[in-house]
């Protein structure tokens, strides 16, 4: 096992702290691991990379990050291929909150959001694939029966 060092925001501390506590761990490290494990397995690729699919992308970022409204805003342009709409909500004086509507093949989809996510001022960011048997140029007609 090694022993590491980080760098962590108050406000995260503390919310770790609390599900240490309301989980009934024994130490910070315990709860840590388990929330990387969590993280490790979510990560891992559920659909094939070659896949057609939709995801829904969300992020709340702190707008007022040196350059990071042109990073995120640029990114999104060199990707314009992958987006189908995004939605942009201001939550409060300093953040927001984006939904991207995403298709295309989940391993380029994992890439752009790769991206965001791990921009410096990025917060909260978490992508939901969809498999899409039709792919993502798909133009038929449909029913919500």
């Amino acid at each position: 096992m090694q022993r590491i060092t980080i760098t962590i925001d108050d406000d995260l501390l503390e919310t770790i702290d609390k599900i240490s506590v309301q989980r009934g761990y024994a130490s910070r490290s315990e709860t840590l691991r388990d929330l990387v494990r969590d993280a490790v397995t979510r990560a891992q690729p559920a659909i094939d990379g070659e896949a057609n699919c939709f995801a829904a992308l969300t992020y709340v970022y702190e707008h007022e990050t040196r350059d990071l409204s042109r990073r995120l805003t640029t990114a999104q342009h060199d990707h314009h291929d992958l987006s189908v709409s995004t939605l942009h909500v201001h939550i409060d004086g300093h953040d927001c909150l984006e939904v991207s509507v995403l298709k295309g093949k989940a391993d380029e989809i994992q890439s752009f959001a790769d991206s965001v996510i791990t921009q410096r001022g990025v917060r909260f960011g978490n992508l939901h694939l969809i498999p899409s048997e039709h792919g993502p140029h798909h133009s038929g007609t449909h029913s919500h029966d």
